[in-house]
């Protein structure tokens, strides 16, 4: 049976937040399916993690990010 996007769409929409929660999930697991680029930004995050752990690097706050982008994309 061929569905439409809308019919799928409207469908997903009628099920409960914890349902679809669970939908986008799967999707989105769905389409990471390069297990070594996964594992490689695993263990940017780890390692980046254990240099703010040790101290060797300090991490900017939200806000100042936020700042920065704002200023270099506005417009």
């Amino acid at each position: 049976m061929f569905r439409t996007l809308e019919s799928l769409r409207a469908e997903v929409m009628s099920l409960a937040p914890a349902e679809r929660a669970r939908l986008l999930d799967q999707l989105i697991d769905s389409l990471d399916r390069d297990a070594e680029t996964e594992g490689a930004w695993d263990k940017v995050a780890l390692q980046r993690e254990g240099e703010i752990e040790g101290g060797s690097v300090t991490g900017v706050p939200l806000e100042d990010v936020v700042a920065r982008l704002e200023a270099r994309f506005s417009g």
